[in-house]
């Protein structure tokens, strides 16, 4: 092997090298944009979670009761969200007890 096949060795080693760097980059890239659209789709049914509760207290406040289902709140109170992404869960317990809301994404 003379010194110019050694060169040319080294320089293929550096560029699988390189390529082995580059693709680990854009495999934690991958793996961190899909950590962040996961946290931000906990946090979207969390806020919707949190608004069919406030709508729920304003009724109270209001009303003087708390209302029998999710319809009142949409009718009544301006409570709108996409049914093709979430299922709203929300069950009455008696009309001056909080309802049990909980919102599931559908995948």
């Amino acid at each position: 092997m003379n010194r110019f096949e050694k060169k040319r060795h080294f320089r293929l080693s550096v560029r699988l090298l390189s390529a082995a760097v580059f693709v680990c980059a854009v495999l934690l890239l991958l793996a961190g944009l899909n950590n962040i659209s996961g946290m931000t789709e906990r946090q979207e049914a969390e806020g919707l979670e949190d608004h069919v509760r406030r709508c729920a207290v304003h009724c109270y406040a209001l009303e003087g009761f708390y209302p029998d289902s999710l319809g009142y709140l949409e009718e009544h109170y301006g409570l709108t969200y996409d049914r093709d992404k979430y299922i709203i869960s929300y069950e009455i317990i008696g009309s001056n007890l909080m309802p049990d809301v909980s919102v599931l994404r559908i995948r």
